[in-house]
């Protein structure tokens, strides 16, 4: 580590006593799919392998149930018997080769799995799952503890570095210390020494069986934003609990996965909850790790520079770039390409039961089947379009070796990114314009800003060509489209002026994209302070589960979302982050109607018609949101024009703002040439 470096705190080590970190990065738990079959072990290591060379101190790995019954899915990822330690010595060796260190995290589902064996505390059934669980006896809770520990010595056997515990996020141990979930009356319910007696237990005996030098992480929730949940007072004694109980590190678990509170969408503020990490740094004396929302150097540096914690978890910054410590240390921030906290490829895939990846960084999960290799023969490739997709393309394709000129019409690279970063809660989008930027210019693309191409104008002067030209708003055919106060969306993102009284008519991706920058009165992020009165955050944790009244909205605008689809609007948002910005419109009192029909616009509004009543919205402006279309002006016509196309991103399919598609496309593509 260079003296020089502007972040020590950040790449300073970290020595436990029997073991030394050489950092204080941790790739926090993130769960690919990878985990739940024995022959994606080579896969899974080949993933780990690279965040490791790329300078991460501590990786956790996804979650391994210790027995059936905590199964997350069936037959999902579990350590249960010695036939399977070789698998994870792949793991442990991977990592370890390159100067990490890896704990395998212990997960038992609880009422969370997704199959009819789940057991819990009491038999109360997840609103988020299909199966209601079994009330675990007391034989059964004993069992549950001895293969917590059998899990732990086959990881010790494996040559993980230690285990991570998880007794966060909703799942069995955070259900046993609830009294949410935990309604039981005897030995292990009732007061908190009693709901806390499972996870302690299971921390003592698993000390026992491993010795003192094996690391012992527990993750505990510090706020869980649920109704029932624990209050700051129950969360201090637990963790100190622990602590005398054996743990070497105290992971910080915000909110369960039913808490209708976002913990980690791109519209959280970053290092939202690290304020409760402080709290609970200064009554440990092991070391706790800060989580949720730390995706660049400065934000962690400025966190352990504060005292707020000793290590800072980042697992989906580190799928969209596994040089993330090696760049920070070498100075070279810029060139990080950050998360941008979308959810769309990782949470998204995850609970879709797909194996996870990432929006930014395609070879995430991917590594051994994206690759990007030297080109045998470099080729003079032209691309035109320097959106998501043309951009994606254009870097694969120069690290490669292959000669690159990159056209774009406007006088700025990014596509439908420069609006996407406009949109309240997608600020980060900045990061990844700022970081294809950079990548263009280290990698010695020849970049063409205000440069059109017609059509045949490239003839002969390169061997291939790329069409990322994009998308154009789909036309609407409807009665008074051409009024004055009809709007485009692209019209309103880029700063036309807008009524009081508004109707969009599409409630995709950018109809609510829209609705949210029409309700906005700020530029850049919202303030955290403003944010936790929006969803009713108490960081105190003074209230059971951290949970208080919301702040009332003013709203600047009024506004309808319209849909003629019957049914919700959004309903087809992402999974993990859809529900956010639904709840964000009602909050601000935005009618979403579906099942519409469109009749017509005049000087008096939008006449429809909803469920066979006609009826007329006397809006000041009507916006456009329904739908893309690919722009096709350049796409080939005939196999005479004696060049190599190919057509990606939105100018192939338009689907509403499709950046996890033309990101991936673009770097398929480009491996391939």
């Amino acid at each position: 580590m260079s003296a020089a470096t502007p972040y020590p705190h950040l790449l300073a080590p970290l020595d436990l006593g029997f073991v030394r970190l050489r950092n204080r990065v941790v790739m926090g738990s993130m769960h690919t799919g990878l985990e739940d079959r024995l022959w994606d072990f080579g896969k899974l290591a080949a993933y780990y392998r690279e965040r490791a060379r790329g300078g991460v101190g501590l990786i956790i790995t996804g979650g391994f149930a210790p027995n059936r019954e905590g199964w997350l899915l069936p037959m999902g990822s579990s350590l249960t018997s010695s036939l399977q330690v070789p698998a994870h010595r792949r793991l442990t060796q991977a990592v370890q080769r390159e100067g990490g260190r890896i704990l395998l995290q212990i997960l038992h589902a609880g009422r969370y799995g997704y199959h009819p064996l789940v057991v819990s505390a009491s038999s109360i059934k997840s609103p988020i799952s299909w199966f209601s669980p079994r009330e675990l006896s007391e034989r059964g809770i004993l069992r549950t503890i001895a293969a917590f520990v059998r899990c732990a010595k086959l990881a010790q056997a494996a040559g993980y570095d230690g285990v991570e515990i998880m007794g966060s996020e909703g799942y069995l141990l955070n259900q046993f210390l609830c009294p949410r979930t935990n309604q039981r009356e005897d030995r292990w319910g009732g007061d908190l020494g009693n709901r806390m007696r499972l996870p302690l237990e299971i921390v003592r005996r698993i000390r026992r069986a491993v010795g003192e030098r094996f690391i012992i992480s527990y993750r505990l929730s510090l706020l869980d934003l649920v109704e029932g949940g624990n209050t700051w007072e129950d969360v201090r004694v637990v963790a100190r609990a622990l602590e005398t109980a054996g743990i070497d590190l105290l992971n910080s678990g915000i909110g369960w996965h039913e808490s209708r509170v976002p913990t980690i969408v791109t519209s959280v503020p970053r290092a939202a909850f690290a304020e409760v990490s402080a709290r609970l740094r200064r009554e440990l004396r092991v070391p706790v790790i800060a989580s949720n929302r730390i995706n660049t150097p400065e934000v962690a540096e400025q966190l352990l520079a504060q005292g707020h914690a000793d290590m800072v978890s980042m697992a989906r910054p580190l799928l969209a770039d596994p040089q993330f410590v090696q760049k920070a240390a070498a100075g070279r921030a810029e060139s990080i390409n950050t998360c941008i906290a979308c959810n769309q490829a990782c949470l998204d895939h995850a609970f879709a039961n797909r194996r996870a990846s990432c929006l930014v960084n395609p070879r995430a999960a991917f590594e051994t089947e994206l690759r990007y290799r030297k080109a045998r023969i470099p080729k003079r490739i032209a691309v035109i379009g320097a959106g998501p997709a043309g951009l994606s393309a254009a870097c694969v394709a120069a690290e490669r070796g292959h000669r690159v000129t990159l056209f774009e019409a406007a006088s700025e690279i990014g596509g439908q990114f420069n609006l996407a970063k406009r949109v309240p809660g997608k600020e980060e989008f900045h990061e990844t314009l700022r970081y294809f930027a950079v990548r263009l210019d280290e990698l010695g693309v020849d970049l063409r800003l205000n440069r059109r191409i017609e059509r045949g104008e490239l003839q002969g002067q390169y061997d291939e060509v790329i069409v990322a030209t994009g998308i154009r708003p789909r036309t609407l055919q409807l009665p008074g489209i051409g009024h004055a106060k009809v709007l485009g969306y692209l019209d309103v993102l880029r700063g036309a002026p807008v009524g009081e009284k508004v109707a969009l008519i599409g409630a995709g991706g950018i109809g609510f994209d829209v609705a949210s920058y029409l309700l906005a009165e700020r530029d850049g992020p919202q303030p955290l302070g403003e944010w936790l009165g929006q969803w009713g955050i108490d960081l105190d944790n003074s209230t059971p589960g951290g949970l208080i009244p919301p702040t009332e909205a003013q709203p600047r605008r009024q506004l309808w979302l319209l849909q003629r689809k019957a049914g919700q609007p959004g309903a087809g948002l992402g999974r993990t982050s859809g529900w956010v910005h639904r709840a964000h419109l009602k909050h601000h009192g935005v009618r979403l109607l579906g099942g519409v029909e469109y009749l017509c616009i005049d000087d008096q509004g939008l006449h429809l018609r909803i469920d066979g009543q006609q009826q007329c919205l006397a809006v000041d402006n009507v916006v456009i949101c329904a739908g893309q279309e690919p722009l096709l002006e350049l796409q080939p016509t005939q196999p005479a024009e004696n060049l190599r196309h190919h057509v990606i991103g939105g100018a192939r399919m338009a689907r509403e703002l499709d950046a996890k598609r033309a990101i991936r496309e673009g770097a398929e593509l480009a491996a391939r040439l």
